[in-house]
């Protein structure tokens, strides 16, 4: 690779135009904490795109998934399906609990849980289904609805960190299960840096989920005029993000049409300009179901596993930063300590080793998009297919 070639990397965090004067106003205000008017308008932004939920923002999504599995009430005996094709957060939430957790495989055609596979794993110890929108790309959650009320109404979680403001024949992602949750990692289409939200549907939940994030106290209703003082009532932690990471928050969702479609219009380019050369090397492009998808990221599986390193590699070479995406937790050292699965999950497996996700961001030029699209389209599989 020449030493002047741009590198293009794989992700690049997006500063919307007023991040650097809302940020100056928290500074320069005396509420530098939680809950200030930041968090409250972005609160309701939230509200706005996911049409309605009670939303309470989270230092993370990883600490959403927490609250969540405390809410329900997960414990030692309890068991919660999650696809094994997931982030380790959405495992972690439900190890900490002292629940098993049943991992199941995925449709490979979407990367998502397998709502077949969900029904399967459903015993009497079942206390939760959990599933992620894998690239925005919806769920067959109208499957997984009908085995959660066949067996008395198990609540389902969204892991909905790929999927904001996507609406599918089911509703608005997040606002479908019990819970949805969202991320704003910097890696995501908004971010705070870091951050996430916990988007509560069944509001029987929310009293005890603002004592939660608030370390156990009712200070959410002191500050309402509820109680005149207020103290520990209850299991908590330090969920609450600051304004600083709410500031940044608030001027992303300010555009996130915008966002959404500066993402797409890459995404799109992928999926067309690709197609031939995709079925010259025998790749399969990410084609979510009805076209609905966040543009979170575009993904391409290559035919077999020794593929994938070359793709990357060969990318990397012409100075493009391509990558893989989750191992199975399943086949993980903490996978097998803290879960299960009903048989060996070999769609799961599949999918992890031969997918190859390329670089997608807001503020990727023409050029930049030309450049990875050409280097895909040089490259063949080392057998020679095509």
């Amino acid at each position: 690779m020449a030493a002047h070639v741009e590198t293009i990397p794989f992700s690049r965090p997006f500063l919307a135009p007023t991040s650097i004067e809302r940020l100056a106003q928290v500074l320069g205000s005396d509420h530098a904490h939680g809950d200030g008017p930041f968090t409250r308008a972005a609160s309701a932004k939230l509200r706005d795109i996911l049409e309605g939920g009670e939303v309470l923002l989270t230092t993370s999504g990883t600490h959403a998934l927490e609250m969540a599995s405390r809410l329900l009430g997960f414990g030692e005996g309890d068991e919660v399906i999650l696809p094994s094709y997931t982030f380790s957060s959405a495992a972690t939430a439900i190890a900490m609990t002292g629940a098993r957790i049943v991992f199941v495989d995925i449709d490979p055609a979407t990367g998502n849980i397998d709502p077949e596979l969900v029904a399967e794993a459903v015993s009497p110890r079942t206390r939760a289904i959990s599933v992620m929108h894998y690239g925005g790309a919806p769920v067959d959650m109208a499957a997984v609805l009908a085995t959660a009320d066949a067996h008395g109404g198990i609540p389902v979680i969204e892991d909905n960190a790929h999927g904001l403001g996507v609406r599918s024949e089911w509703g608005m992602l997040g606002r479908i299960g019990a819970f949805g949750v969202q991320s704003f990692h910097d890696t995501k289409n908004v971010h705070a840096g870091e951050g996430g939200a916990l988007v509560i549907n069944d509001e029987r939940h929310l009293d005890r989920a603002e004592i939660m994030r608030e370390k156990g106290t009712n200070r959410s209703q002191f500050l309402r005029g509820a109680v005149d003082k207020y103290s520990w009532v209850d299991w908590g932690s330090s969920y609450l993000p600051s304004e600083l990471n709410a500031a940044v928050l608030d001027a992303q969702l300010a555009v996130f049409d915008d966002i959404q479609a500066a993402r797409h219009r890459i995404w799109d380019r992928y999926a067309a300009e690709l197609a031939d050369w995709a079925a010259q090397v025998g790749a399969t492009l990410m084609n979510p179901p009805r076209g609905i998808h966040a543009a979170h990221l575009f993904y391409l599986l290559v035919p077999e596993p020794d593929d994938q390193t070359d793709l990357i590699a060969s990318l990397r070479e012409q100075g493009i930063v391509a990558t893989f995406h989750y191992v199975p937790l399943d086949t993980s050292t903490a996978g097998r300590r803290y879960g299960r699965a009903l048989r060996p999950l070999v769609q799961s497996e599949q999918f992890s080793r031969c997918l190859v996700r390329l670089p997608l961001w807001v503020g990727m030029s023409e050029a930049h998009v030309d450049r990875v699209i050409a280097a895909v389209r040089e490259w063949r599989p080392s057998r020679g297919t095509g």
